[in-house]
């Protein structure tokens, strides 16, 4: 399973499609195997979610993401966690997968 977090000095950032990097973590029988961050593409609308799908990922964790932008995802079968609290990009996948993550409202409202 593959997580993808965007993240500022290592903490979730609310701006998703502005982000100008991602954490993505490698989780395997709820072991973290490997963690990287990497630099997206310029943002446009669909590059994100083709880059997302190109690079494996299962599940984004983000503050907030626009309503096409979820579509854009879940046309690829990534699912889209929102409203995650603005912390450590390990300790949102973690509480993704001890069902612990506690997300409030979505942080985008576009």
């Amino acid at each position: 399973m593959r997580f993808a977090i965007p993240v500022a000095d290592g903490k979730l950032t609310l701006h998703f499609g502005h982000s100008k990097e991602f954490i993505f973590i490698d989780v395997e029988d709820g072991v973290f195997k490997k963690t990287q961050t990497l630099e997206p593409p310029p943002h446009e609308p669909g590059v994100l979610p083709k880059w997302m799908h190109d690079n494996n990922v299962n599940v984004i964790i983000a503050g907030g993401m626009g309503h096409k932008a979820k579509e854009f995802f879940l046309g690829y079968g990534i699912e889209v966690v929102v409203g995650a609290p603005q912390i450590a990009a390990e300790e949102l996948v973690s509480g993704y997968l001890n069902k612990t993550l506690v997300s409030g409202p979505n942080a985008c409202d576009h």
